[in-house]
């Protein structure tokens, strides 16, 4: 029997607080315990000097127009909406800008400490980075948690206000996302193209002019960015539930996302005690040791959410919800590593294409990345299937709250994700501080790890934002009185192909911002390389300011156009066609941006790790032909797995949550009035 709202809404809401408390509380022990270790020798404190300069430039300009952006956009929903939804959308900003920030403060500092600890021992360097990546998973959860708990409070439990949140955090991750993709890639390829391709220096090497942008990209985009694109994820599914949860046991649906949340936060706190390792672990030891993290927490949340539905009285059906939830997650998280790892066949193929040539191997790349979204399209369907079943006459609820299944080990599983650039960085540090072979060995290691965990990450992004878009876009149904979905509808038809199309103008209109920023990257490493003597001979620094001044301008720049895409056109559809039309949009969009997102981010990490691969040796190691075959579909990969395809996570979930906060005003569409 449900205890109902009434009796349940203030004390579980109030246990999600204080569980959000706890989680700040641990990450700002954690954050002082990281910032407390070692910070090497001062060749490597004057990099990561300059590292933590360029990222805090980036974040500091980006959230300056971010700023006024969000200010426009509130005003706008203060008028034509309500005030409440607007200060809900100015707090889910400054949430998703706060989490992002910390967490990118954080990690352009544990990575020279990383480095560091990497002398003394393996697992003392993993532990340093994974600290450092539990803290953005922390301050995630705990930021989002105790954003919508406080809006919860003061609205007196009003949903539909908070979805406001949800629009506020999805802004703010669509041009952190945007943004620090541009960034990251166009340093990145800069580095590569003219670096390893044309002067045949190895990667990270200080004579690269690009190589402290190339190191501050790895941040802005994989930290901050990926930090927000999940928090936006991690709210939204949790709004989109409890939207849902309103006609659910009297309503006790509408807490129970809060309460699955807040334990999962616990299991995460749990689970990254766990990260361990032993010195000489290979690749696959080291992978074990997060996986057991994982799973553990998994483990631990369904057991504190059975306890969770015993005490709501919703359903034991329910639970099993939050099983497919969870073991949909960690099915696309093991499926991407199967297609991304060096270790497993699709990777070698591709490597072993390199041996003919560039074109064979760029064409293998994309042909695993398009085989690589059966697995997940399969798991997702079978979820949704599963949980429409489970849920009965709440179905749709059911589906919403799967999402926040697979989402409420985020504290960990995100910390296993941003670990990944700072160990990169800690290898970079390492090589341009010429600190001893045994020490890039295992920051080697370390990096090789979170090439995976980085790609594997990326698959969870994508499949926890499907479960969230369709969520999002159930309850914008809903809200927008839609009764059926009608397909003979004059406009449905029409929503659905411009909805099909606009992930691919979308990724079009990212990949050529990065050939732009890149190109001028190119021009200005090829211009020092000519005019600067010394800097080959190492007897010159080169100006590293100057490319992280072109990958900080060209980033704001070409940012705007896809980002204003992604609000505007939801908004046109819906006033100018109708509620109907824009549904048909949402579900074009969802599909179409699903299998684009998994397909550019598994070939782009395949490539990235089929040149790892190559460069353990295999094929006639670092300089073959094979290796530089490599290295251009590597190239050709960055902007595909770390601008176009993780954005295309936001495309899908922003529209969806500007539909539904924008639900009410659309009505038939203007058109038809006449």
């Amino acid at each position: 029997m449900s205890a109902g709202i009434d009796t349940l809404g203030t004390p579980a809401i109030t246990f999600a607080l204080v569980i959000a408390v706890l989680g700040l509380i641990y990450l700002v022990f954690q954050a002082r315990r990281v910032l407390a270790m070692d910070n090497g020798n001062q060749v490597m404190q004057e990099i990561a000097a300059a590292i933590q300069e360029g990222a805090a430039a980036f974040l500091n300009r980006e959230y300056t127009f971010l700023g006024g952006f969000v200010v426009v956009v509130a005003v706008i929903i203060a008028v034509f909406l309500a005030w409440q939804t607007a200060l809900s959308f100015i707090l889910g900003a400054i949430a998703s800008g706060a989490a992002g920030y910390l967490g990118m403060f954080i990690a352009v500092r544990a990575n020279v400490r990383t480095a560091a600890a990497a002398s003394k021992s393996l697992d003392d360097g993993l532990r340093v980075a994974f600290s450092s990546g539990s803290i953005m998973g922390m301050a995630v959860v705990s930021f989002s948690l105790l954003g919508m708990t406080i809006l919860y409070f003061l609205f007196n439990g009003n949903i539909l206000y908070i979805t406001g949140f949800g629009f506020g955090a999805s802004s703010i991750a669509l041009f952190a996302r945007v943004g620090g993709g541009i960034y990251t890639k166009a340093a990145d390829v800069g580095a590569d193209l003219v670096g390893k391709v044309e002067q045949g220096i190895p990667e990270d090497d200080p004579r690269n002019p690009a190589v402290i942008a190339d190191n501050v990209g790895d941040n802005v985009g994989d930290v901050a960015g990926m930090g927000a694109d999940l928090f936006e994820s991690y709210s939204g599914s949790i709004i989109a539930a409890a939207t849902l949860g309103a006609v659910v046991a009297d309503g006790a649906g509408i807490v129970l996302p809060f309460l699955v949340a807040g334990v999962g936060v616990i299991a995460a706190l749990i689970g990254t005690f766990l990260v361990r390792a032993q010195e000489g672990a290979s690749q696959e030891d080291l992978l074990g040791v997060l996986r057991r993290a994982i799973y553990s927490a998994s483990v631990l949340v369904l057991i504190l959410a059975a306890g969770v539905v015993a005490y709501t009285g919703v359903g034991w059906n329910f639970l099993a919800v939050i099983l497919v939830g969870l073991v949909a997650g960690n099915g696309i998280g093991w499926f991407t590593e199967y297609f991304t790892s060096y270790t497993e066949k699709p990777t070698q193929g591709i490597a072993q294409k390199a041996e003919t040539g560039s074109a064979t191997l760029i064409i293998e790349g994309l042909a695993v990345g398009m085989n690589s979204t059966l697995p997940p399209v399969l798991i997702v369907a079978v979820a949704i299937m599963l949980a429409l079943w489970l849920g009965g006459d709440n179905g749709l609820f059911a589906v919403a709250l799967a999402g926040v299944g697979m989402l409420s080990t985020l504290g960990i599983t995100l910390a296993t994700d941003a670990y990944g650039p700072v160990a990169d960085n800690a290898g970079g540090i390492a090589e341009m501080s010429d600190l001893p072979d045994e020490v890039r060995d295992r920051t080697d290691a370390l990096d090789s790890l979170g090439n995976t965990t980085a790609a594997t990450g990326k698959g969870f992004a994508i499949g926890s934002a499907v479960l969230t878009a369709l969520a999002l876009m159930a309850a914008y149904v809903q809200a927008a009185n839609i009764d059926t979905l009608n397909l003979l509808d004059s406009t449905m038809i029409p929503g659905m192909l411009v909805g099909a199309m606009l992930p691919y103008l979308f990724a079009a209109l990212t990949m050529t911002a990065v050939g732009k920023a890149a190109y001028e990257i190119v021009l200005e490493v090829r211009r020092q390389f000519a005019e600067i003597p010394g800097i080959m001979e190492r007897t010159t620094k080169p100006d590293y300011r100057a490319c992280v001044a072109i990958s900080t301008q060209s980033a704001l720049r070409e940012m705007v156009i896809p980002g204003a895409l992604a609000v505007v056109v939801p908004l046109l559809i819906g006033f100018v066609l109708g509620a109907q039309a824009l549904a048909g949009m949402l579900i074009g969009a969802i599909a179409s941006g699903f299998m684009l997102a998994v397909m550019m981010a598994n070939s782009g990490g395949a490539w990235d790790n089929a040149k790892k691969w190559i460069e353990t040796g295999v094929m006639g190691g670092k300089g073959s032909e094979a290796h530089k075959a490599a290295v251009v579909g590597d190239t050709v990969g960055d902007p595909f797995k770390d601008t176009s395809g993780p954005s295309l996570n936001i495309l899908i979930k922003l529209m969806s949550i500007v539909s539904l906060v924008f639900a009410s005003a659309f009505g038939e569409g203007w058109l038809n009035l006449f």
